[in-house]
């Protein structure tokens, strides 16, 4: 397993024991993690701590050409929102865990020359059909549904 897919994984995992939702990301720049993180909407009682916009708050602050030359990883497809964030700091290229349980904002990305590898790995298909089987309403509020 790719060490910082396995990283997003821990995130993931973390996020569940929190009592939050099992989706984790990483930030990587010359080979080395800048900012981890999970989805800690429930934790936080946040609008948009996902698990790549809190890999990018805990990243924090830098330069242009940092995100430019990086790589996000996620353990579930990305929605608009972080979609959005990808695009806005110039992120070349995102490694998704999976995107048979949530199809995010791939196209768009693509779209706008990001590279998007989709791994389809089985501890993160497992992880978010547990989770939605186990708690779906809470799950249709991550994404916006009623």
């Amino acid at each position: 397993m790719d060490p910082f897919m396995q990283a997003a994984i821990d995130e993931a995992r973390l996020g569940r024991e929190e009592g939050g939702i099992p989706i984790g990301s990483v930030i990587v720049y010359q080979g080395r993690i800048i900012g981890r993180g999970h989805n800690r909407r429930v934790q936080q009682g946040s609008a948009i701590l996902h698990g790549e916009m809190d890999a990018f708050e805990n990243a924090g602050r830098q330069p242009a050409h940092v995100y430019k030359d990086a790589v996000i990883y996620t353990t579930l497809s990305p929605c608009p929102m972080c979609s959005g964030a990808i695009a806005l700091y110039g992120i070349p290229k995102v490694v998704v865990g999976e995107n048979q349980t949530f199809m995010g904002e791939e196209g768009w990305l693509r779209g706008r020359g990001v590279a998007v590898e989709v791994l389809q790995d089985p501890t993160c298909v497992a992880l978010m059909r547990d989770f939605i089987a186990a708690e779906p309403q809470l799950w249709n509020e991550d994404i916006g549904e009623p």
